[in-house]
């Protein structure tokens, strides 16, 4: 009997040394052992390897279909008025009766293959990263693919999932004590001082707890206290990735349960900004409060995801313009996924966060790119949704992602009638423009 528990407490010991002075204590200075890097390195070759073997089996099988890399259907990239252009149109000619196409074309289009709506599922995979199916049928290949698979599994949920578990559990537990006791310290320098540092380590701590991999570029551009920083919106880990390199003051709603105990540990020793339920239903409440603390120069930037839900990583949704009636600075951030690593998208109407979390955690890593865009100010004459929508675009196009019009609570509501009124009045200012005929004043 002694021989087993001898084993058992030398495993114990090696577990609590690894995670403690392995992975812990470089986390919280921001250091890196080199690990991660090399454990990443081992997975590219191996998906490398794995793609190469996935495209011979299909040249041997023919019968397996081949994933689109663009959807099932090929769109039209042009305007409403280049696309009915391409017709056989005379100058002076009203309504003609072949536009109906280019609308049966439009709509048909969408039933089979909805441009919205496709943004809240995972991304599409090119090929099989031996962990996600996605939306493609990835069929059997070769036993030795299989076999490497299942030794996937085993290192994933037997080796990492315990590890990644005991280091988000340390994480949250020392967020939620620290800034409880940071929060009976009276207001002065140290107070923030530390409350920084609780913030900062206790992210990282988490971040490795996910095998996070994250790249940030144009340091330089980082946001500055007074300053609202703005962000494309994947997932909830977005808080995580973003604060890893630096502080930020959190905006959102109060909430119950572990996140409400969290939410309140964490405002006694940070400025963040959580809104009751009939609060956020308040806008002018919600736009004074936030003012409120922008205008305060010595607390930290904060974080808004303007777009309001998460999407799918390919693209960027239609900005709320209340962030963009605060005043201020606006720092653009962006942020990109790698999709081989793991699908870092929360579907909400699919997944409820512990079951998010446990596929996060049982992925092979999270690997992002963060890029710090120049600050953004509201020009003259600019209206907020016009600021709003160009700071949209230049985050989209940093990150390669879609920039779409489309307001992401299309994925819980039904479409505008202003929507459907805008199209309408698209392709009226069309024909009254191609006759001569001045639209009417009022």
């Amino acid at each position: 009997m002694d021989d087993p528990w001898s084993f058992a407490w030398g495993l114990f010991q090696l577990w609590i040394f690894t995670v403690l002075f392995l992975i812990m204590l470089p986390a919280m200075f921001g250091l890196s052992l080199g690990v991660t890097g090399v454990y990443i390195q081992v997975l590219v070759q191996i998906l490398e390897w794995a793609t190469l073997r996935i495209q011979r089996g299909r040249r041997e099988q023919p019968i397996v279909p081949i994933p689109l890399p663009n959807g099932i259907i090929e769109r039209a990239c042009g305007s409403m008025e280049d696309e009915m252009g391409q017709t056989d149109r005379q100058t002076d000619r009203q309504f003609h009766l072949g536009d109906v196409i280019y609308f049966y074309k439009r709509g048909l289009e969408s039933i089979a293959d909805d441009t919205v709506t496709q943004r809240f599922s995972s991304e599409e995979l090119a090929s099989w990263n031996l962990l996600t199916r996605t939306n493609q049928n990835f069929r059997y290949i070769s036993l030795r693919l299989t076999v490497i698979w299942g030794v996937g599994v085993f290192i994933r949920y037997c080796v990492l999932f315990p590890l990644r578990i005991t280091l988000a559990f340390i994480g949250v537990t020392w967020l939620v004590f620290g800034t409880t006791l940071v929060g009976f310290l009276p207001e002065s320098s140290g107070k923030t001082w530390l409350s920084e540092l609780i913030h900062l380590t206790c992210w990282r701590i988490c971040a490795r707890g996910l095998s996070a991999t994250i790249q940030y570029h144009n340091k330089e551009n980082r946001p500055q206290k007074g300053g609202i920083c703005v962000a494309n919106h994947t997932s909830p880990i977005d808080v995580v990735i973003l604060s890893n390199d630096g502080c930020y003051a959190m905006v959102g709603q109060i909430h119950g349960g572990l996140m409400g105990v969290i939410q309140r540990s964490m405002v006694k020793s940070c400025p963040h900004v959580w809104f009751e339920r009939s609060e956020m239903r308040d806008r002018n409440a919600v736009t004074n409060r936030l003012k409120g603390h922008v205008a305060a120069r010595t607390k930290l930037p904060i974080l808004i995801f303007p777009e309001g839900t998460c999407v799918n990583n390919t693209s960027v949704m239609m900005f709320k313009k209340g962030s963009f009636e605060i005043g201020g600075t606006i720092y653009p951030v962006t942020i990109k996924y790698d999709p081989r690593f793991g699908d870092a998208f929360w579907n909400s109407g699919k997944h409820n966060m512990v079951s998010y979390l446990l596929r996060m955690m049982t992925s092979w890593a999270i690997v992002v790119n963060v890029w710090y865009l120049p600050p953004m100010t509201r020009q003259e004459g600019e209206d907020a949704t016009q600021f709003a929508s160009r700071v949209k675009s230049a985050i989209a196009h940093q990150g390669g992602l879609l920039d779409l019009a489309w307001d992401g609570g299309l994925k819980r509501g039904k479409v505008k009638e202003s929507f459907k009124e805008e199209q309408q009045k698209l392709y009226s200012d069309i024909i009254v423009s191609e006759n001569g005929i001045q639209p009417p004043t009022l």
